[in-house]
């Protein structure tokens, strides 16, 4: 991407990208009389050397848009059959070599999930209920062939009633929270991670199980602090799936506070919470391998 200099002021455009963002598609499996369906937010980012649209109005090398949405609707109807790491890269490729001037491009995509309702028992062929958790998925690429793939998931709430604790913590003159051994941790999981040069990756299988091995680590141990659990669940990650370099894992602690019932003649033995959503404490850490 090279630079845009105008020498008469002694300005210079630098880095520079554009794209399409909130490309909201749903796709209906009908192969069977059993559907499937996805559910993609999709964004497209592309850099390249688009210099001439932003300092003279030359737009004579640049997709338009709109040409990218109508591209990701249009690809999705043959082309998104499996995983969205993979349909990903179908739309990366293209506008690698469709665009004129285009030298990077990124997809991002977030999956809503959907399941099936049950009735009597037994999953609907053709009735869904949107379910927690989203999945997230960007797919990179440059015009030398190299390519980039991350994947991750949002917005899973998970708590533990017990076995957390925060204590033995540094105090100055505005303290005023006192120690505790035993807490209410509470979080919504925001996890990305980055695979190796992997080829041939089952992306769907690997989600899953980070997901399940996440989840399995968030239970498993007393916490001494979020810090050590969050550390904890992405050394997990890492030790159980070797296509995986790093993980990027982010924790809002979702305050519960005990109420104070004592004011009315009553004894809270730990079970009646105020669930607080301001000001809240950000817990953010990556966990990487060293070799």
């Amino acid at each position: 991407m090279s630079e845009k200099r105008d020498v008469r002021s002694g300005i210079t455009l630098s880095r520079h990208n554009y794209g399409k963002c909130g490309v909201r598609l749903v796709k209906v499996f009908r192969d069977t009389e059993r559907h499937e369906v996805m559910e993609l937010d999709v964004a497209v980012t592309l850099e390249g050397d688009f210099g001439a649209s932003y300092t003279v109005g030359d737009n004579t090398s640049l997709l338009a848009t709109d040409t990218m949405r109508n591209t990701v609707y249009a690809l999705a109807k043959e082309r998104l059959t499996s995983s969205i790491e993979e349909f990903g890269l179908v739309l990366v490729d293209h506008f690698l070599k469709i665009g004129p001037t285009v030298q990077q491009a990124r997809v991002d995509i977030t999956s809503v999930p959907w399941g099936r309702i049950e009735v009597d028992g037994k999953p609907h062929d053709h009735s869904f209920v949107q379910e927690a958790g989203e999945r997230l998925a960007t797919v990179s690429g440059s015009e030398d062939g190299s390519r980039r793939f991350e994947a991750g998931l949002d917005g899973l709430t998970v708590m533990k009633t017990t076995q957390s604790g925060w204590q033995d913590f540094f105090r100055d003159e505005y303290t005023t929270l006192p120690d505790t051994d035993d807490r209410i941790l509470a979080t919504v999981v925001t996890a990305r991670w980055e695979y190796g040069d992997c080829p041939d990756l089952d992306y769907d299988q690997l989600w899953a199980g980070v997901r399940d091995r996440l989840l399995s680590a968030f239970t498993d141990h007393y916490s001494p602090s979020v810090q050590n659990t969050l550390y904890r669940m992405g050394r997990a990650v890492l030790e159980e799936f070797g296509e995986i370099e790093k993980i990027h894992l982010s924790f809002p602690n979702k305050h519960h506070l005990l109420y104070d019932l004592g004011r009315f003649g009553l004894e809270n033995e730990g079970v009646i919470f105020q669930a607080t959503d301001e000001p809240y404490g950000l817990i953010e850490g990556t966990v990487e391998r060293t070799s």
